[in-house]
């Protein structure tokens, strides 16, 4: 007996504390709030950065071998994005074989390197590979890519 109303004080306990939140009503909004929506006008029709970045999910993962003595030890899957300027998505759409292609190369020499092995979701590892995928994002597709994001990372040891 106790231990059926210890349950059920423990489930209703555990419905209260992990219910969803209320949702907030409109006129509760904040104007930094309204900012962030997809609502938003920009005060200048022709200019992009007004509107403010959009970001792109790469069509499908990167798939990266980790060789050692000529044989695969692990590999490595990555997710990408892109942050563009605003209204550029059929460009980058229609370079992403390009843009794909570029990308593996980066991914293959920084696996080569040793980039993969070890801590290797350490920010100062990282940080060069970032680097070289924004270069040669920018490279490819001029004026349109401000950032390439790794949205998600995982190495799997054979």
């Amino acid at each position: 007996m106790i231990l059926a109303l210890a349950g059920l004080l423990g489930g209703l306990a555990g419905g209260y504390f992990l219910r969803p939140a209320e949702p907030l009503h409109p006129e509760a909004v904040s104007d930094a709030q309204a900012e962030t929506t997809h609502e938003a006008v920009p005060q200048h029709p022709d200019d992009n950065h007004a509107i403010g970045p959009e970001y792109l999910k790469l069509s499908s993962q990167f798939i990266v071998p980790i060789v050692e003595d000529g044989r695969i030890t692990s590999v490595v899957v990555l997710f990408l994005s892109l942050e563009i300027t605003a209204g550029t998505q059929e460009t980058v759409y229609a370079r992403e074989p390009k843009l794909r292609d570029s990308f593996l190369q980066i991914l293959f020499d920084h696996a080569n390197s040793g980039g993969f092995r070890g801590t290797f979701t350490e920010g100062t590892t990282l940080a060069p590979l970032r680097r070289a995928l924004l270069e040669a994002a920018q490279s490819i597709l001029q004026g349109t890519v401000t950032d390439v994001l790794i949205t998600d990372i995982t190495r799997q040891d054979a």
